[in-house]
C-alpha cells in the first residue's frame, strides 16, 4: 500500500471505491456496494448521502448513478469573458452603493470586478470570502474588510470551509452582491456546488437589498446545484435583454431588472 493510501481514512478510501465502481458500471445498488465493500447498507447510504451532496453521484432506483460533474471554467478565463460588459455591470452597482455602506460580496469573477468599481467609495464595511475583492478594496484605508477563516481555493482566491456559511449568517448588511453559475428556465439560480448555493442564499437573506450581477451568457449555462430564485432578488443587473426564450422571466421580474448594455443602450 502506498503512503498516500495509508494517509487516507477508511471512509475516504471506501467513498473513492464507490465512485470508481459507479463510474465503471454507470448504476449500482446499495446492496451490491454493501456486499462488495463488506459494510452495512446503512454505512453505504451515509456515504451516498455525502457523495450526492457534493454532486459527485445522484440517486436512482435504490442506488446511485454516475453524475458527470460539470466543471466551471478557469477563473482567468471567466474574468476575461465579456469583460467590458462586466465593467458596465460593475459601474451600475457602484452607482447604487453609497459611501459608508455595509456590503456582502460573494465569490466569482463578476463580483470581483464589482469590487474594483467600488474602489471609488470610502468608509465601506465589506464582508466577503472573495479574496480578490478583499484585496482590491483594502487599498482604501477607510474601508473595513472582514473575511472568514478557512482554506483558500486557488487560483480563484475564494475562502472555503464550514465556517463560511456560519460567517455570513453572523452578519447583516445593507447590500448583498452575488453572481450565479447559471439560471434555469423557471428562474432558479444555479451553482456548481451545494455549498456555494447555501452561502449565496445566506448573503441574499441577510441583506436589505440583494443584487444579482451576471452577464447574459449565464442564461445559457447549466450547473448541477440549485437554490433560490431570481424572483427573490431585489435588483438584477445584466448587460443586455435576456431574449425571447427568457421573456417570461424578464416580464415577471419587471423593473427589478436593470440593463446596462446591448438592448439597454
Amino acid at each position: 500500500m502506498s503512503n498516500e493510501a495509508r494517509a487516507k481514512s477508511k471512509t475516504e478510501i471506501r467513498r473513492e471505491l464507490i465512485l470508481d465502481k459507479t463510474t465503471e458500471q454507470g448504476h449500482v445498488s446499495v446492496e451490491m456496494l454493501a456486499e462488495l465493500l463488506g459494510v452495512s447498507a446503512q454505512t453505504i447510504r451515509r456515504d451516498i448521502n455525502q457523495l450526492c451532496s457534493e454532486n459527485l453521484l445522484r440517486r436512482k432506483h435504490g442506488g446511485v448513478e454516475s453524475f458527470e460533474q460539470q466543471l466551471n471554467a478557469p477563473y482567468q478565463q471567466r474574468a476575461e469573458t465579456n469583460y467590458l460588459e462586466k465593467r458596465a455591470i460593475a459601474k451600475a452597482v457602484a452607482d447604487v452603493i453609497p459611501d459608508g455602506a455595509t456590503v456582502f460580496i460573494s465569490i466569482g469573477s463578476t463580483p470581483a470586478i464589482v469590487a474594483e468599481a467600488l474602489t471609488a467609495k470610502s468608509g465601506l464595511t465589506v464582508m466577503t470570502n472573495n479574496l480578490n475583492a478583499a484585496m482590491v478594496l483594502s487599498n482604501e484605508p477607510s474601508n473595513r474588510i472582514i473575511i472568514p477563516g478557512g482554506e483558500v481555493r486557488m487560483p480563484d482566491r475564494d475562502v472555503l470551509g464550514d465556517g463560511v456559511l456560519e460567517f455570513f449568517n453572523s452578519y447583516r448588511a445593507e447590500y448583498g452582491i452575488f453572481g450565479v453559475a447559471g439560471i434555469s428556465e423557471d428562474g432558479g439560480m444555479l451553482d456548481f456546488h451545494a455549498s456555494e448555493v447555501r452561502v449565496r442564499e445566506a448573503i441574499r437573506t441577510h441583506c436589505k437589498t440583494s443584487i444579482l450581477v451576471m452577464d447574459s451568457t449565464k442564461l445559457t449555462r447549466t450547473a448541477p446545484a440549485i437554490g433560490g430564485s431570481i424572483f427573490d432578488v431585489d435588483l438584477i443587473i445584466m448587460d443586455q435583454h435576456p431574449g425571447d426564450d427568457f421573456s417570461a422571466l424578464s416580464d415577471r421580474v419587471g423593473d427589478r431588472l436593470k440593463l446596462v448594455g446591448g438592448d439597454a443602450s
